[in-house]
């Protein structure tokens, strides 16, 4: 008998056409099972958005299954698929995913992938981390987003600050430290909406 998964695999493989593969990945992404994982991290690569955020969606209802795949199988080469993995790790969440989501804010050459992971490295969840691990990790996330709120696009200071003030909601031994750092950088950033978005990570972390 046939593997109902590998039937929904199969589909996503011979579609002819952006409609045929667009309802093929959001089927198998619907499935939920854990072998799907590969497939769906193949199709990130696929010059086809609408499938790509099936499959993103999929990745993340998966969870913690799809971490390790997703770390291991990042497209060095397609900037697209990696926008979108650093995405899935960053809407799980595991602190796994930590090491790849510093590099790919600070070094990586796609700002879309940067802002994807800007904004991830404020949202792990670091109860899962023994206290020990948890602070050494919450203190490079820190150092990582205080060095890419330095660069010259506007919209990766903005993604930075977002993942900044995730962090300190997250982290109570950052949240000091990132007001400080809100306080300097209001005075001397050029951008309005850069500024405005200080101005609201600001008063969101004196009412938290």
């Amino acid at each position: 008998m046939t593997n109902p998964t590998q039937e929904l695999i199969l589909a996503v493989q011979q579609a002819n056409s952006d409609e045929r593969l667009l309802e093929s990945v959001r089927a198998l992404a619907g499935c939920h099972s854990e072998a799907a994982i590969g497939t769906l991290i193949t199709v990130l690569g696929y010059n086809n958005p609408g499938a790509a955020l099936a499959a993103v969606e999929g990745l993340i209802s998966l969870g913690e299954s799809a971490v390790i795949p997703l770390v291991e199988q990042l497209d060095e080469y397609n900037y697209g698929a990696r926008a979108y993995s650093i995405r899935a790790l960053a809407t799980i969440a595991d602190p796994r995913a930590l090491d790849v989501l510093v590099t790919a804010a600070a070094e990586d050459f796609a700002p879309s992938v940067r802002r994807a992971a800007a904004k991830g490295l404020g949202t792990l969840h670091w109860h899962q981390l023994q206290p020990e691990e948890a602070t050494d990790a919450q203190t490079k996330a820190l150092n990582t987003l205080i060095q890419v709120y330095k660069d010259s696009d506007w919209a990766i200071r903005y993604a930075a600050i977002v993942g900044l003030q995730a962090l300190a909601k997250s982290a109570n031994s950052t949240t000091e430290p990132i007001q400080n750092l809100f306080e300097q950088r209001l005075s001397s950033e050029a951008d309005t909406a850069v500024r405005a978005r200080i101005l609201m990570a600001q008063k969101q972390l004196k009412s938290h």
